[in-house]
């Protein structure tokens, strides 16, 4: 279901046919799963223009949320949640991948600490080099949702230093298009509120997705269709 990374074979240990535990004689390969639909956000960039249909949103937002739950429950923080680290099958169901800077999650929170992620995903916690646990992929995954619905980019136009201290001191948020169903903009608010306590745990973001009725549309709406409905403003607001 996941495709990982590892830093280095060096100290890897495996159980050997009679049972010992040692290092292995050989080089040792990983076999994955092929996924022919290549990264997410790959395929948001395809369909910048005319944009995804709302069931596609929510499916796709599902499998994330899903995948992310299910680490969660086995104390994992993957810490780099991105839509170029999620990967589509032949079915367009989403794998998580790229693992590298995952880690079990600390007991004490003053056991994780440091700029981990990637601009524009990580949260203010982490940005500040304060304190975090699972709740900064729960950020980051926020983040993704609007991605997965406006097809776009979260703050393209803003350095890494710019990024940082809006996000940090003035409550930075891409802005919601007024066009999104208030179920799926809901989902978004709180999963990057700027309190860590505030945000859902994943499988409580997975109820929330599979509450929303897609049956009556509410996709973005395609850029050449577009008047009022802006996608692409800052946002400063909680």
């Amino acid at each position: 279901m996941f495709i990982g990374a590892t830093m280095g074979s060096s100290g890897l240990q495996i159980q050997t046919e009679n049972g010992q535990i040692g290092l292995p004689n050989s080089v040792c390969c990983v076999v994955v799963e092929y996924l022919p639909g290549g990264a997410l956000k790959s395929f948001l960039i395809k369909n910048r223009r005319r944009k995804l249909a709302f069931k596609v949103v929510v499916q796709l937002a599902l499998d994330l949320a899903r995948g992310l739950s299910y680490l969660h429950s086995q104390k994992i923080v993957h810490r780099d949640v991105k839509t170029e680290n999620m990967l589509l099958d032949k079915t367009r169901t989403v794998k998580i991948a790229d693992f590298g800077v995952a880690r079990v999650e600390a007991s004490n929170p003053n056991d994780m600490t440091g700029e981990t992620g990637t601009l524009g995903y990580m949260a203010p916690e982490v940005l500040n080099g304060n304190p975090y646990n699972r709740k900064c992929d729960v950020y980051s995954f926020g983040i993704c949702l609007w991605e997965i619905y406006c097809c776009d980019m979260p703050y393209p136009d803003l350095s890494f230093s710019e990024v940082t201290s809006a996000v940090v001191r003035q409550n930075l948020r891409p802005e919601i298009p007024r066009c999104c169903p208030s179920s799926l903009a809901n989902v978004m608010k709180r999963c990057w509120d700027a309190n860590p306590d505030k945000r859902p745990e994943m499988d409580e973001v997975v109820s929330m997705l599979e509450a929303i009725d897609t049956s009556k549309g509410g996709g973005m709406i395609p850029v050449d269709q577009q008047q009022s409905c802006l996608c692409f403003r800052r946002y400063r607001g909680p």
